[in-house]
């Protein structure tokens, strides 16, 4: 489906200019582009103009939650039609984990997960791998934190259509490796219930779930229904049931990723024992291998992002994905506020790195923890959104160089 803008408005003043010549820009392969205007001058009507000249996939970061919120609404109401999604870190909520040398304070990892903010975050990303085009995703800084290997994501997604043939059994298994969990009780988010031969699957990412009825190895209706009351909604041909996780274990090679874990645990044990650091060395021993457990049990643990490296199959020191990772390559990324949003990228790209390496250094992570993220080169083209006090009204600036700081030190013609 195509973007479908929708307005009562029509692009006045400034704005028909800055909407040709970002558009014009983006055609002729402009790498970074700058929109310039006060506070009400329409900027966010100017790029939703042009993302519909574009029609493609787009990534808006903004430096802020609350930015992100308002941003998410207004988008949504410019393209009610398409897919608007919302995606903010459980950081942007939660204390990660932290240690604090001076008091001997550990901080640990806040397990609350806030349903609305990780259904949100799933349908995001499930949107992107549902092949469609006409995607809009409004996202904080902390976009560029370590997600699962989208091709793992991908792999784990279950399609079915009415009419296959396929054992209930193995329907039930597919499910468990897809980071289901089967329940008895409480119908919650991310579980299946199976009753005779029908299975009800609750899924995670949206307000509704899926009711799979078999008739001996063949599955003879597909229908939606409400998780709370159980009533059907509606008959499905087809359904795709993705991951109720972002990390997905690849199966086959688990136990060698538990190997690989395990590898790193004794080198680093013995390095501290070697520095006389039998408090660290003990520290990571049982931390790590109470770790590896839950993955057994579970496939995933808290804080299984410190242990991205090994089930994405990465070289050392190879950055870890990301969201921008599962959009395809052809993607446009707009930076609001990016006087702000682009200092605030570089300072949590360093923030990230010395906490990590303070919980590194005494014991409570692994060295692959330290992998840390990029940001210019996973990006296609950009655009900057600026308020200044300056410009007036919408004016379009054509950027050369880095991306790396504050929209100033343009070259070329302003206006």
């Amino acid at each position: 489906m195509p973007f479908n803008l929708h307005s009562a408005f029509a692009p006045a003043g400034d704005q028909p200019e800055a909407i040709r010549q970002l558009t014009e820009g983006l055609v002729n392969g402009e790498k970074y582009q700058t929109l310039l205007g006060v506070t009400g001058s329409g900027k966010t009507f100017t790029m939703a103009n042009v993302i519909q000249n574009e029609q493609r996939p787009t990534l808006i970061i903004t430096h802020n939650k609350t930015l992100v919120a308002q941003l998410y609404g207004e988008f949504r109401q410019f393209f009610p039609e398409n897919a608007v999604e919302y995606f903010v870190s459980y950081y942007d909520y939660y204390q990660p984990e932290a240690y604090m040398p001076v008091g001997d304070i550990y901080i640990e990892k806040d397990l609350s997960i806030n349903e609305e903010l990780d259904k949100l975050r799933l349908r995001a990303t499930t949107s992107l791998l549902s092949g469609r085009r006409d995607i809009v995703i409004v996202a904080s800084v902390s976009c560029i934190y370590g997600m699962g290997n989208p091709t793992d994501y991908e792999n784990g997604i279950i399609r079915i259509d009415r009419g296959q043939t396929i054992s209930r059994q193995g329907f039930l298994h597919a499910l468990v490796n897809s980071l289901y969990n089967r329940t008895t009780l409480e119908f919650n988010r991310g579980t299946f219930r199976v009753k005779g031969d029908t299975v009800d699957i609750n899924l995670p990412y949206v307000d509704f779930g899926y009711r799979i009825t078999f008739f001996g190895d063949e599955i003879e209706e597909i229908e939606s229904i409400d998780v709370v009351t159980g009533r059907r909604i509606g008959s499905m041909d087809n359904a795709a049931i993705f991951p109720a996780n972002l990390y997905v274990a690849p199966k086959d090679q688990l136990q060698q990723v538990i190997y690989e874990i395990q590898d790193e645990m004794h080198a680093q044990t013995e390095y501290f024992k070697s520095q006389n650091k039998l408090i660290e060395a003990q520290r990571i021993k049982e931390r790590v291998e109470y770790d590896i457990e839950m993955i057994k049990e579970l496939g995933y643990c808290s804080g299984i992002e410190n242990y991205s490296r090994f089930f994405d199959r990465r070289n050392p020191g190879t950055r870890p994905f990301c969201l921008l990772d599962y959009f395809p390559k052809d993607y446009l990324t707009i930076i609001d506020e990016s006087h702000q949003t682009m200092p605030q990228i570089s300072g949590m790209y360093g923030g990230d790195r010395s906490r990590k390496l303070v919980l590194v250094d005494y014991g409570f992570r692994l060295p692959s923890a330290l992998d840390n993220h990029e940001f210019e080169n996973l990006q296609n083209q950009m655009i900057f959104v600026s308020a200044t006090l300056i410009n007036m009204n919408c004016k379009v600036r054509r950027r050369c160089g880095r991306a790396g700081g504050a929209p100033n030190g343009f070259a070329g013609s302003a206006y």
